[in-house]
Parts: structure tokens; C-alpha cells; sequence
């Protein structure tokens, strides 16, 4: 399976985050499962490439050309697949992954999150968008998606496509039925 993670790419976070992102990463690698990332070696994405392919997992790096100009393209990328700018690499990567994994980020993972999610709710895939709520990190961001369909600003229940993981145990799981 190709598991596609979207998360920070800062280093100045909570170390649990990196914790729980390192978990991952091994996993996936020591199941044979590749890891489709942004390909930066920074933060919480360097540490998912870096334990996925340090297990044997192979990891496919979605670098847009300012990243690589920037000197910032991970050393554990085993496929890289260069793109344009943000937008190619969001597409690139829906069409490279099975199922998505939201770690711990800021406005780019919001947006990777919601271009896949706005996607699947029109048809274009049928993936699974699984939050990992490390330490509660998405609560705010579930108590919106709560309230916005209170609203009735979202067609149906928004957990048919976002997936809630409150432990690794629960993603592994989750992960496990795709």
C-alpha cells in the first residue's frame, strides 16, 4: 500500500510529534507499505522518510522545484518525482497513494487535507483521509468540521471521509482495511 503523509516541516514542535511520526514511518517500512511524502528534509517529513526507508520501506518524494533549488530535498528518498509547484505536488500525490495520513501541521497540511477531502466528497477517489490526533492536535480543527455540519455546510456526515486516529494503534488499524 502506498500511504501518502501530510505534516509540518518544522523541527520547532513538540518531540512527541516526532515520537509517534518515527512509529509510523517503521512501520510502514517493516510492512512493506511505501510512504508518499513532500520529499523535504525537514521536520516531521524527514522523520517519517527516514524511518520508513531505514525499515526497508520505500519512500516516494513529491519535490517541488523550490524545495529542490532550496537545497531541501530528504536524503531518504528513494523515488523522487520532481513537480512544479504546490498544486502538482498535491495532485501528484493523490494520484501516487492508496489512503492519506494527516500527522501534526500548519496551513499546508490543512490544504493537502482538504484538497483531498474536496476531492473524494465529489467523486474523484474513494480514499480514506485518516487524522492522526496526536496529543489532540486536531480537535480544534474536528470541533469546526462538527460545527460547520451542525450547519448544514457539508453534504452528509464528514466522517465518511475523515477518519478520526486518537493512538497508533488506531491508524494501524484503520490502515489495515484498505
Amino acid at each position: 500500500m502506498k500511504i501518502a503523509v501530510f505534516c509540518s516541516a518544522n523541527t520547532n514542535i513538540d518531540p512527541d510529534f516526532f515520537t509517534l511520526t518515527e512509529e509510523l514511518g517503521r512501520w510502514a517500512g517493516e510492512n512493506g507499505h511505501a510512504i508518499v511524502f513532500g520529499g523535504c528534509n525537514m521536520g516531521l517529513m524527514e522523520c517519517v522518510a527516514k524511518a520508513a526507508h531505514n525499515a526497508g520501506g520505500m519512500t516516494i518524494g513529491v519535490v517541488p522545484m523550490i524545495i529542490e533549488r532550496g537545497g531541501r530535498t530528504s536524503d531518504f528518498t528513494d523515488v523522487t518525482i520532481p513537480c512544479d509547484n504546490l498544486n502538482d505536488r498535491k495532485s501528484l500525490m493523490m494520484d501516487q497513494s492508496d489512503v492519506f495520513v494527516a500527522l501534526p501541521g500548519g496551513i499546508g497540511t490543512l490544504d493537502e487535507i482538504f484538497t483531498v477531502v474536496a476531492s473524494a466528497t465529489i467523486g474523484y477517489h474513494h480514499k480514506t483521509m485518516i487524522l492522526f490526533n496526536i496529543k489532540g492536535f486536531w480537535k480544534p480543527l474536528i470541533s469546526l468540521l462538527d460545527d460547520l455540519g451542525k450547519k448544514g455546510m457539508i453534504r452528509g456526515d464528514w466522517r465518511e471521509y475523515i477518519k478520526v486516529a486518537e493512538t497508533m494503534e488506531e491508524v494501524i488499524a484503520m490502515l489495515s482495511k484498505e
